[in-house]
């Protein structure tokens, strides 16, 4: 009887494989890529396979035919069970799929039985070989099906070993053909429970696809006597069988454009929830005035990112003018984590730290970093007991290196099943360049503030000196005058020597004061830091001697000029010996204690060489520092007073840092410390 039933269901599967084609196109589906070529080889199954007019390939003069036939039929359903379940095993260092095991001891078994021996079952030791190739694929199904991420409670193994093990005992009893309709009926009953548990929805491309794949899977129940042996029967059953593969086709097709609706949709949600959480950071209001009033703020900035993005912890790293980094703020953090990161962000060196390619990015064209905070951590850390040893860093690069990071961990609820996109970490990118450059506009503008600041201080030291001159210059000419008159008792002449003197001394320091308020350029220059020093002894003597304060001036003789700018130099020496004062002078100096013995108020000023780098030492008598490494921190205890540094240390480390030096902070023991600052000789 021919088979013309077929040729329209042939007809519709052939005009539904453009759409899968077209589907794949559209959208880069993998799983569409895989159900278009199953069903693909399906059709061609059924073109092979089924007598139309006077084609028929089931005749003994077309073995070939038949192989192909089989090895459509095989292959067309284990492209549905790895569609849906794509599970791998390494291999050496490949990733291997488990269909590809699955499939190819079925494959050659068709094209054994069907080409090779032209479907006669052989005799004797070679027909052991089939049910070896069973045995093999039965075992990487059972592996397959207890594999994690596969159907629960080890159903795919329980299925796999049922129709295995039924079609090994076909294999014995009724010949070599049967089994391969059993695999096949097998693959297509998995299938169905795999649509069911991947998918978890009852929706219309769900139930045509369970339906289809239903009805497709009873082509095993024609090797049953009772059907086979009867036309009418098995006719009906052939139609429910060529009309599953049409509804499975069309539900297929249904799945695929519900799946990309689901993702237009989760995108859409995804877009929202950007749009919001954006708007929640534009309302953050960041200072401009100054800096330490910007770094207070982490911790609200923090909050902010914990209540808006999908991350439950968040932290702050900012760099300091010390060059170092600290925790400016955090949030959803334990008491503990904090302290931890606070003690591990003091050890992590700004030179290369989230530079191009220095970690793995955090997601897809995304500029987030999975910082590992392996590097620096120490034995027995509290961050390895507390199992936070990573997290997601988005850099805040600056023109001189990445100067803060917005740390990032933990999802929360509603996000816990999503995986990271960069959709997700666009937002919070956005707000660490906004705090970036916020940041950078404000030190900017202190900067510009204390120049105006020193500019009319310049200004103001010029008028004075220069109208200090003149006068200066008559007492200086009747001094002279009466210093050679001859009639001048002892006590006259002495007098008129102490006017010569100090008129002598006043217009050494006015000479100073025009080299302090000289028009100084942008550019670096070489600067003689004997005179700048001497300058500074100056002008300061007469507040040390009213202060009881011995100052000791040490330059090293022969000492080079130093490549930098004099007036930022003078400014941040002039912080420096400001803080030396203040230091000597405070209510813990001079205690008798242990710790700290008594003595007098000491301040000493030296410069030397030191390779090709010229460094200037303040150092004083009083308390040191309790950090020596956070000394240059803005408005951080630095005394064991417990005051506040304020700005001054902080502007000296970044004078020194805009000048190509750096500025550091040592204690002596038993007491007193001193502050080092070095500058390339020029």
């Amino acid at each position: 009887m021919p088979d013309y039933y077929h040729a329209p269901a042939l007809l519709l599967i052939t005009l539904l494989l453009p759409a899968f084609g077209y589907l794949f196109l559209r959208f880069r589906d993998v799983r569409t890529l895989l159900w278009f070529l199953g069903f693909l080889l399906a059709g061609g199954q059924m073109l092979l396979h089924y007598r139309l007019g006077w084609w028929n390939p089931a005749a003994e003069s077309h073995p070939w035919v038949m192989a192909a036939s089989l090895s459509c039929g095989l292959v067309s359903s284990t492209l549905f069970l790895g569609s849906l379940s794509p599970l791998r095993f390494r291999l050496g260092k490949v990733q291997v799929l488990y269909v590809i095991p699955f499939t190819l001891p079925l494959l050659a078994y068709a094209i054994l039985y069907a080409g090779v021996f032209r479907g006669i079952s052989p005799m004797g030791p070679l027909f052991f070989i089939f049910p070896g190739l069973g045995v093999v694929s039965i075992v990487v199904g059972l592996i397959w099906g207890s594999a994690r991420g596969a159907l629960p409670l080890r159903m795919g193994s329980i299925l796999c070993g049922v129709f295995g093990g039924f079609a090994l005992w076909m294999c014995f009893r009724t010949g070599l053909l049967p089994p391969i309709v059993v695999v096949e009926t097998g693959n297509r009953v998995v299938t169905v429970m795999l649509l069911v548990f991947v998918y978890r929805r009852i929706s219309p491309g769900v139930v045509l696809s369970v339906m289809g794949f239903t009805a497709w899977s009873l082509a095993s129940l024609e090797i049953l006597p009772w059907i086979s042996l009867n036309p009418s029967v098995e006719l009906n059953l052939i139609h429910i069988i060529v009309l599953g593969k049409v509804v499975a086709a069309m539900g297929m097709i249904l799945l695929a454009l519900e799946d990309q609706l689901a993702i237009n949709q989760a995108a859409q949600g995804r877009e929202r929830r950007a749009r919001l959480e954006l708007a929640a950071y534009a309302e953050l209001i960041l200072p401009r005035r100054r800096v330490e009033d910007f770094d207070r703020q982490g911790p609200e900035i923090c909050r902010t990112v914990v209540g808006h993005s999908r991350f439950a912890q968040a932290a702050l790293l900012l760099l300091d003018s010390s060059g170092r980094y600290r925790l400016a703020g955090a949030a959803g953090l334990p008491a503990a984590t904090v302290s931890a990161l606070k003690e591990l962000a003091r050890r992590i060196s700004a030179a290369g730290f989230l530079g191009p390619n220095s970690a793995p990015s955090a997601a897809e064209h995304s500029q987030a970093l999975m910082l590992d905070f392996e590097p620096w951590l120490q034995p027995g850390d509290d961050l390895e007991r507390l199992r936070f040893t990573s997290a997601l860093a988005v850099p805040m690069v600056g023109r001189s290196g990445t100067e803060g990071a917005l740390l990032l961990a933990g999802n929360s609820g509603a996000h816990r099943k999503e995986p990271l996109r960069a959709d997700d970490l666009l937002p919070v990118e956005v707000l660490a360049a906004r705090l970036q450059s916020v940041r950078s506009q404000t030190m900017m503008l202190e900067k510009l503030i204390d120049a105006e600041k020193f500019a009319g201080l310049g200004q103001l030291a010029g008028n004075v000196t220069e109208q200090l001159n003149n006068p200066l210059t008559v007492i200086l000419g009747y001094a002279s005058l009466l210093e050679e008159a001859t009639e001048l008792d002892p006590a006259e002449r002495k007098g008129v020597e102490a006017i010569l003197s100090e008129a002598r001394r006043m217009r050494s320091i006015l000479e100073s004061l025009t080299r302090v308020s000289g028009p100084q350029g942008d550019q670096l220059a070489a600067v003689s830091i004997s005179e700048l020093l001497a300058d500074l002894e100056h002008l300061h003597r007469s507040e040390f001697l009213h202060r009881s304060i011995e100052f000791r001036l040490n330059i090293a003789p022969e000492l080079p000029k130093a490549l930098c700018q004099a007036q930022q130099v003078r400014q941040a020496v002039l912080h420096c010996i400001q803080f030396a004062m203040e230091a000597v002078e405070s209510p813990n100096h001079g205690s008798g204690s242990a710790a700290a013995p008594a003595q007098g108020k000491t301040i000493r000023l030296e410069a030397s060489a030191e390779g090709n780098h010229v460094q200037i030492l303040v150092a004083h008598s009083g308390p040191g520092f309790l950090h020596p490494d956070r000394a240059f921190d803005p408005f951080v205890p630095a005394q064991a007073a417990g005051d506040s540094v304020g700005l001054g240390l902080s502007l000296c480390a970044t004078i020194l840092r805009d000048n190509n030096g750096r500025a550091s902070a040592i204690n002596f023991e038993p007491s007193g410390a001193a502050i080092i600052l070095e500058l390339q000789a020029a």
